[in-house]
Parts: C-alpha cells; structure tokens; sequence
C-alpha cells in the first residue's frame, strides 16, 4: 500500500509506533500469533508454507478460536498521550480467520495495564471488518489518551492496528522559558502538507532522535519542472525560534543544494499552502552540505513568536530532520 496516496489520514501522525515508546501489554489470547506483531511497524507479509509449533505463522496477533461466546481484546499503550483522529484496522493476509466485526475504547492512566477500575470510553463502536484488507475508520474525539483497547468479534487475528492523530502535550509546564525543540514530535510539533514525498515521509522530519537511515528522512522525487519542494509544519505551541538545526544525515548525492525558512503565528489555516509561499523570511535562502547537521542562529531573521514553518528546499532532495529550538510564547491561544 501508498500509505501517502491510499490513506485518508495520512495528515496525522501514527501514534502507536514502537519508536515512540507505543507498546502492547495484554491481550486477553495470542496463541497463535503475539500481540506485540500488532503494532509493528512494518508492513505485514505472508510466508507460504511456514508453521511454527501452534500452528500456520501469522504477521499480527491472533487469538485462537472461542467456545465460550465471549471476545478477545488487546490493549495498547501510547509512548506518548494523543488525541486519536482515525484508525486503520488491517486484516491483511488473513482471510478464513479474521474477525467480522471490531470496536475501540480508550482511557487515560498512569498504570502500564489499566485496572479494573479504570473507566473506559468508546472512540469507535462496534463496525463490521473485511477480511485481507485495510479497514479504515473515522474517530471523533478531543481528549487525549493514554491506552488504546482494541476489541475483535469473537475472535481471529488482525494483521496490524494503525492510530492517527495528534500529541497534546502540557503547554503550561513547558512554558517556563526553558529551549525545547518547538517543533518536535513530543512537544506536539506536526507536519501538515508538503509538495512531494515519493521516498520518504514529511512525518519523519520531526521524529524523535537522529535518523536510522535515508529512508528515515523527508525525500522527494527528482524535479523535472520548474520550482522547488517544500513542507509546512505546525508547532505545538507559539514561540519564538531561536536556533535551526537542518540535517542531511544519509542524504549524499541527494540533499538539497539549498534551503530557506518561512515563518508565522496564524490562527486560519485554511489557505495555508498558498499563503505560506509569502509568509516572513525567518532564514534565507542558503546552501546545504551532504550528510551533515547545520546550525543555524545569527543568519536567523527577527519575525517574532511563530505558530507555523515552511521550509523550502531548492530544487528537491532529502532532509532527515529538522530541529526548530526556540521558547515557549506565555500566550498560546493561538
């Protein structure tokens, strides 16, 4: 699967990745596959022919079959709290042992496994499952959360369970004026829109710590037309950038021979990819090195406290990160 074309929330960020410190801690049954193969991050993939000692070997978690006239369920926890704007439920690869239908409830806590008093809510209700498929759906909610359980009818297996959505972070315990990374993951930094991203997703510019390879950067096609390529991203709160870290790492004979900054404080983002071509110059246009970090602070432009960026790259190319360190604005009712 495109996860950029084919994927309706592709604008959020997938909260239950390992690297994040998302992980599985209980499930009610995984005889046959575990439950920690629900939330890993690679694609799923069937092996013909392999068998282990309970059975055909399945990429997801699977439960074995019920007799009692319950359901299976395996809960979730999020490395980092988040509001929960959509859902991928993918049975991919299994198809006479899927479960027909699924719900999904969420709670906030401090424990790695909820007790029994911890009070659930429903962010989706009970929906019908296709078998060997993506199954995507919808969640309409505004609080964040801190546990994720995945319900299945009666039983069967799931190949992987895919969460998009947003950090909250606390902003007022951020706010002492202390530099913090504006734009990064865990400090509910987002990126919203790009030109392009054929090679590598603009989701991985703000991930925590440094790239693991190229693929783990933002990467373009090569640009035929004219222009350049370019990515808006929302910091999670209004502050004023004081230092900009641009890295290459990994990217050789493909980084961009250039990059500039575009930078606002704006409440409608409605327009927003337009109106960003002409927003305030926060570091102009300037020449990039292969595989490398570059800091940059005295060529940066006085613009004030900022909620969004765009950075521009000339013509097109990779980027594995993008550091934007700054102090938190006391006002953020953006």
């Amino acid at each position: 699967m495109n996860d950029r074309k084919d994927n309706p929330f592709h604008q959020w960020i997938r909260l239950e990745q390992p690297r994040l410190g998302s992980r599985a801690v209980y499930s009610t049954d995984d005889f046959f596959a575990p439950k920690e193969r629900l939330i890993d991050p690679a694609d799923p993939v069937f092996i013909e022919g392999k068998y282990d000692d309970h059975g055909k070997w399945m990429d997801g978690w699977e439960s074995r079959r019920r007799r009692d006239g319950g359901y299976d369920h395996c809960i979730v926890k999020l490395g980092t709290p988040g509001i929960v704007r959509g859902v991928d439920i993918d049975t991919r690869f299994f198809t006479g042992n899927f479960p027909p239908a699924a719900s999904l409830d969420a709670c906030s806590c401090n424990d790695e496994i909820p007790g029994e008093d911890v009070a659930w809510r429903e962010l989706l209700g009970r929906i019908n499952l296709e078998g060997d498929a993506h199954n995507f759906h919808a969640v309409e909610s505004d609080v964040a959360v801190t546990h994720l359980r995945l319900n299945i009818y009666p039983d069967g297996g799931v190949a992987r369970l895919r969460v998009y959505g947003e950090v909250k972070p606390d902003l007022d315990s951020m706010s002492g004026g202390d530099t913090i990374d504006l734009a990064a993951f865990e400090n509910g930094g987002r990126a919203l829109a790009c030109s392009d991203e054929h090679y590598g997703s603009m989701h991985n510019l703000n991930m925590p710590g440094p790239g693991i390879n190229m693929g783990d950067g933002w990467e373009t096609a090569r640009r035929r037309g004219p222009g350049n390529d370019w990515v808006i991203i929302a910091l999670g709160g209004a502050g004023r950038i004081e230092r900009v870290q641009l890295d290459t790492a990994f990217f050789k004979g493909n980084f961009p021979d250039r990059a500039s900054i575009r930078a606002v404080r704006i409440c409608d983002t409605s327009d927003i990819e337009q109106a960003s071509a002409a927003w305030p110059v926060l570091l102009s246009e300037t020449k990039l090195a292969a595989d490398t970090v570059q800091e940059f602070s005295d060529a940066l432009n006085d613009v004030g406290p900022v909620s969004h960026v765009r950075l521009d790259i000339y013509p097109d190319g990779g980027v594995s990160r993008l550091r934007l360190f700054g102090t938190l604005s006391r006002d953020n009712s953006q």
